[in-house]
């Protein structure tokens, strides 16, 4: 063994960063693709509930135990009204969507999807119209959703059926409203006129909610990041998130460029937290702004197929990419990312949750499978909530085609100090070897290895099918745990989860 292949890492409960908001582990459900017809909803599916859900994709988003989803979208909720998804399904139009060039049955709506979530314990995070539509259609669908009774729309809810509101804390001032692709696309000044007076009227309806302004819909926006300072002189007071979004993909099959790509991800939350806190200065405001990632993923494998795709069909298999390790190993990089800046983001959306760019997939009228990347999105949602410390890391590093100095350990640790547990979350960008990680947990007096999680596989471009699952975590992993330091072998290209437990 060489230096070249051993990293070595701190750990100490009083280097904390921030309690983790467990909303990072959000996810998104749009109406487009499979995602909602041939998805999360399929009558005719033998595992289908009275409500016409399939009990078998529920099973799988309990697993992942998801604290809020986003919804209806993304794109498809510039061109969405949102009365078309509201009472007797029999009398709802059907739609031209734009966005995705799709037609839009209307079957599953809000009070629908409400209830969904209701039922499997998460919250919703709703996104309202401001590309074709604006404050009116916010504040009443607001005022449906939310307001008791007594007035036109909250009635209407319960004519609908809806005695209780939903009471949906989290909304979304419209969808990557910088993008000229996006329908009722606006200037930095347009937007930041229209968000605000939006969420004034919003507060208006409900003081209690929390509004997310869109931020830039990625760091490569030509007019990133003056679009967050533009929009922010507005919105700054008036809201409590901005958003990001980002998608990587692996065009160029550089595997080893591909995993240093939350290099650049940090770089855009360094950004735009700077940016905010720059308009917070400006101001001279004691308000801290914090992060909604709220579309974050890889999706790039599914483009050659959805050029191919006829437009005006319901629920055709849209941005169904097909998933392999080495995506699995930057989802779970682009997990780490978060933990470590627990301070700044506070909800995270991974886009989206089933077939389209997802963790779930299904067949219709047939099985549900999980993808690569459902791994470590489900082991960060199970042991990643408490509190993220700040690891002091020395690791050999690479250059690539984009990055230099890329640690091969890409690290986060969580503290659940209720549970007395320490995770350790670690990557192995390294290609060719083992990496022998040498951590130093003395400030954990009497806590022990319980289990050291592997996600691994000898083809970075191993996928999952519903026949056979290729790419799934063991818990054989190579570590011990003696007088306070914790030794692991991370095997090349691979995501590991190494858990210690305060000894009863």
């Amino acid at each position: 063994m060489t230096t070249s292949n051993k990293a070595k890492m701190i750990v100490d409960k009083s280097f904390r960063i921030a309690e983790v908001d467990n909303r990072i582990y959000g996810s998104f459900i749009e109406h487009m693709g499979r995602a909602v017809y041939g998805g999360i909803y399929e009558p005719e599916h033998p595992s289908a509930d009275s409500q016409g859900y399939r009990n078998d994709v529920k099973d799988l988003i309990k697993e992942l135990n998801v604290p809020i989803i986003r919804y209806p979208g993304g794109n498809f909720v510039s061109g969405y009204n949102w009365e078309d998804g509201v009472g007797p399904v029999e009398e709802r139009p059907k739609r031209m969507e734009l966005a995705w060039r799709t037609i839009e049955p209307n079957y599953i709506g809000t009070n629908e999807f409400a209830q969904w979530a209701k039922d499997l314990g998460t919250e919703v995070m709703m996104a309202v119209n401001l590309g074709t539509r604006g404050i009116d259609a916010a504040r009443n669908l607001l005022e449906y959703c939310n307001h008791p009774s007594g007035t036109y729309w909250s009635d209407l809810r319960r004519k609908h059926g809806y005695e209780q509101p939903h009471k949906i804390k989290t909304w979304c001032l419209g969808n990557e409203m910088d993008g000229p692709w996006q329908i009722g696309h606006k200037t930095a000044e347009e937007y930041g006129r229209l968000a605000l007076e939006t969420a004034k009227a919003m507060r208006q309806v409900d003081p209690d909610i929390e509004l997310v302004t869109c931020g830039s819909s990625s760091s490569q926006m030509a007019t990133f990041p003056e679009w967050e300072a533009s929009t922010l002189e507005h919105t700054y007071e008036a809201v409590d998130y901005i958003s990001l979004h980002q998608y990587y993909g692996n065009r160029d099959n550089d595997s080893a460029n591909f995993l240093a790509r939350t290099m650049d991800m940090d770089h855009f939350i360094h950004t735009v937290s700077s940016t905010c806190d720059y308009i917070m200065a400006k101001k001279r405001s004691k308000k801290k702004m914090n992060l909604s990632f709220d579309e974050w993923n890889v999706w790039y494998h599914s483009n050659d197929q959805d050029s191919k795709l006829d437009p005006w069909t319901i629920a055709p298999p849209q941005l169904e990419d097909v998933y392999n390790l080495e995506d699995a190993l930057l989802v779970g990089s682009m997990l780490i990312t978060f933990l470590r800046h627990a301070d700044r983001v506070k909800m995270a959306c991974l886009a989206q949750l089933v077939n389209v760019i997802a963790p779930i997939m299904t067949e219709n009228g047939g099985r549900a499978w999980k993808q690569t990347i459902f791994y470590p999105y489900l082991h960060a949602s199970k042991f990643g909530r408490g509190v993220s410390l700040m690891p002091v890391v020395d690791s050999p590093k690479y250059d690539s085609k984009d990055f230099t100095d890329v640690p091969y350990l890409d690290s986060a640790i969580v503290f659940n100090e209720e549970n007395e547990e320490l995770t350790i979350f670690a990557v192995n960008r390294n290609l060719e070897s083992s990496l022998i990680l040498e951590c130093d947990v003395r400030s954990f007096t009497g806590y022990r290895l319980i289990e050291h999680i592997v996600l691994e596989h000898d083809d970075l471009k191993a996928v999952n099918t519903a026949g056979e699952e290729k790419v799934k975590p063991h818990s054989q992993g190579k570590s011990e745990s003696k007088d306070g330091w914790v030794t692991a072998s991370l095997t090349k290209a691979s995501w590991n989860v190494i858990r210690l437990s305060k000894i009863k």
